[in-house]
Order: structure tokens, then sequence, then C-alpha cells
């Protein structure tokens, strides 16, 4: 009777059409899956975030829903973080990678290699830009970039903390050497801040649920938790869940 598992079976009942928690992301995305609450064609749903990058931001998918995911997951994660970045972030033709060790053919473990593979000659081999390393990510290398949960679960808190540091770093630096134009300084260091802020996106969606998730940070304040609420009823009004379906269905052998 948490209130985990009660909203899971509210939306499991369509009583709900969202759950939006900032409790525990392993029970949230744990309550999930036991529901079996999966949009058709579906194999693992998985968490996707968007990363500041020096073009934009960059879809990652995934975050930790799925450490042990297989080559057809990470492809469905493709076809997901694509309609996720057309719709929400307004990218036409979201360009798709693969993290890896290195950009070369036949680098990383055999689930990459193998991946890279399928992908190369799947319904997204015209979007697919191949491998791409960690540092590729944040020079916007890809719109979409693909990976398994426990990678991508180190990559969203390695750059969580790099941000934190960073911006910690640079708040005394800049202001303190700028002192005749201080608030000009202090505007522009608030503005860039604001990208590496989790209450300013809200939450992750957890894609490929027959219904709307959205796991938010579990330090999230009011204002972070609104804009979760409001990132999920972008997410029903803009029909990502329809458009999921129908791209699994067009290509259900990738």
């Amino acid at each position: 009777n948490c209130s985990i598992a009660v909203c899971w079976k509210l939306m499991a009942a369509k009583e709900v059409d969202a759950v939006v928690s900032a409790g525990n992301t392993g029970a949230v995305v744990a309550a999930g899956l036991r529901t079996r609450l999966f949009l058709k064609g579906v194999k693992r749903p998985g968490i996707a975030v968007v990363l500041p990058t020096l073009t934009g931001g960059s879809v990652l998918m995934d975050v930790g829903a799925n450490p042990g995911a297989r080559t057809e997951h990470l492809y469905q994660y493709g076809v997901m973080g694509s309609i996720y970045a057309q719709k929400m972030l307004g990218i036409e033709k979201p360009r798709v990678g693969l993290m890896n060790i290195g950009t070369e053919e036949g680098k990383g473990n055999e689930l990459a290699r193998e991946t890279h593979q399928f992908l190369m000659n799947s319904s997204l081999k015209d979007v697919y830009v191949g491998n791409v390393e960690g540092r590729g990510l944040y020079e916007g290398e890809a719109d979409v970039l693909i990976c398994e949960g426990f990678v991508g679960n180190v990559v969203l808190k390695v750059s969580e903390g790099i941000a934190s540091m960073m911006m910690k770093m640079l708040a005394g630096a800049v202001i303190g050497a700028l002192k005749e134009e201080q608030q000009l300084a202090k505007a522009a260091f608030v503005e860039v801040s604001k990208k590496f802020e989790y209450n300013e996106v809200g939450g992750a969606p957890l894609l490929g649920i027959d219904g709307i998730c959205l796991i938010c940070h579990g330090s999230s304040d009011a204002r972070s938790m609104t804009n979760a609420l409001s990132g999920a009823m972008r997410l029903k009004d803009r029909h990502v869940n329809d458009r999921i379906v129908e791209q699994l269905a067009a290509h259900a052998g990738g």
C-alpha cells in the first residue's frame, strides 16, 4: 500500500494519466515493471534525460531502468528517444548515437559491437551516426545517445557531480573578477547555471510505459515538481506514446 505502488495501480486502472514521483528511482521503476504496463511493442521501458550540450541538449537513454539491456532494447531506446527529441525538443530529424569507449568499428563489449551492427541496418540507419565517446555527448555529436542503464546512470551521476563542482568554482571566480560589472556577470552566471539545474527540468520520463511516468530528483523542490507536472501534461498533449506505438509497429523487426 505504499504511495508509489498505489499510483501505478491508479494508472493501470486508467484513473489517472500520469505518475510523477520524487521517490526512490529503483522503487518507481520496479513498481512500474511489476504492472507490465508497457506500450504495445515495447520490450523494456527506459529512462530518458536531456543533458546540456554545446549545441543545446541531447537525450540520453537509458539512465537506470534497465542495466541488463539487450540489443533490441537499445534499438527501441533509439526509436523512443528520437520521438521524444522530436516532440519535446523540437528536433526535426534527431541524430542517434551509441555510447561507447571509442568511435572506431569493433570498439566496446559484445553488446556494443552487436548493437552497432544492428543499428547500421535498422530503421534508424539514415540517422545513426555511429559510436560516440563520452566527451562527444557534450559536444553535441548526436541528439539521442543510447546505452544500457548501468552506463547511463554513471554518465548521469558524473555529469551532475562535475556540473555542481564547476558551478561552485565559477560562482566566486567570475563574479569576483568582474566586480565593476557584477550585476551583468551574475545574470550571465545564473543563465548558464540553469542549464545544469535539475529543478528547471522537473523530471525524467520513463518511456515505453502505457501512461506517463516522470521520475524526479530526490532533492526536488516545489518548482521542480511543478515543472514535472507541466512536463507530464506536455507528454500527453503531444501524443508521444501514440507516436512510439506507431513507429515500433511500422518497424517491428528493427
